[in-house]
């Protein structure tokens, strides 16, 4: 991690990771790369659906390979890149025929490493394979939900899901949440953690710092007015009151409650629900 020099009142709490030491490439790869308008939590009549999104540096969407649908065929890392719409490195995949795809890379690649999508390739890091064959214990990340699905679980910084047992067609996980959940072994993932584990140190230092990643402020419920949320108005300081507990800026109750839909079609396959959950 870097730390600065206090020559501004941001500057003194800044803590940002050494890219430096760690990127490879400064421009991503032309053709892997496209534009397009971003949505920042609007929907398609300009009303916002998600609070505290919007404005934010222009950037290019980098096409990422979830599918990793080049069996048996070996690749060669050759960048670790930044991607400005994802936490973890991506990097460029160079297969044995000659084909680019950009990849999630795991913790500890290097350009030059190789790997390669077999269900039955070596338990190695960035190899991916078929959850069947992983061993116990083993970290694991990219996750099918569905056999050829494509990764769906498992893809933010520093994340890991480790495997907790093979039973009767299905591998039970350990998420990151801490549940445990099962996932069909027919099913592939990649062996390893997903890189850039030191995202969750980094300090901004600033409000324009988030602005320009396009989160907007967050207002407290307590500061508004009645007509704006549940905990607005009153004279001066105060709680909740005489509400069942607080509330969301639409009514509903938050914190602590769950919010899983009773009637999920995977609720059968939790075999543990996250920590922190009555």
């Amino acid at each position: 991690m870097k730390k600065y020099n206090p020559t501004t009142p941001s500057k003194r709490n800044e803590i940002s990771i050494e890219y430096r030491k760690v990127l490879t490439a400064k421009k991503p790869l032309k053709s892997l790369t496209k534009g397009g308008k971003r949505n920042v939590g609007r929907n398609n009549q300009g009303r916002i659906t998600t609070a505290h999104k919007g404005g934010g540096h222009k950037r290019a969407l980098r096409d990422v390979d979830f599918l990793y649908n080049k069996f048996d065929i070996p690749a060669k890392i050759a960048s670790v890149e930044y991607d400005p719409n994802r936490t973890a490195f991506v990097g460029i995949a160079v297969y044995a025929d000659g084909e680019k795809r950009y990849v999630v890379l795991p913790k500890g690649v290097t350009v030059g490493q190789t790997f390669v999508v077999s269900e039955k390739a070596p338990i190695e890091v960035a190899n991916r394979v078929a959850l069947k064959n992983v061993p116990v214990g083993t970290f694991v990340y990219n996750v099918e939900l569905k056999p050829r699905g494509g990764s769906k679980l498992v893809r933010s910084a520093g994340a890991f899901a480790q495997v907790a047992a093979q039973d009767g067609g299905y591998t039970n996980l350990k998420m990151p949440s801490g549940e445990v959940r099962k996932v069909l072994d027919e099913a592939y993932a990649c062996i390893g953690e997903v890189s850039n584990d030191e995202n969750k140190l980094r300090n901004l230092g600033k409000a324009g710092r988030s602005r320009w990643m396009g989160i907007r402020p967050t207002v407290r419920g307590t500061a508004m007015n009645p007509v704006d949320h549940p905990h607005g108005g009153g004279e001066g300081v105060q709680g909740v009151g005489l509400r069942r507990g607080p509330k969301t800026r639409h009514g509903k109750q938050a914190y602590g409650v769950r919010t899983r839909t009773p009637k999920k079609y995977s609720n059968d396959l939790i075999v543990s629900r996250r920590k922190g959950k009555r």
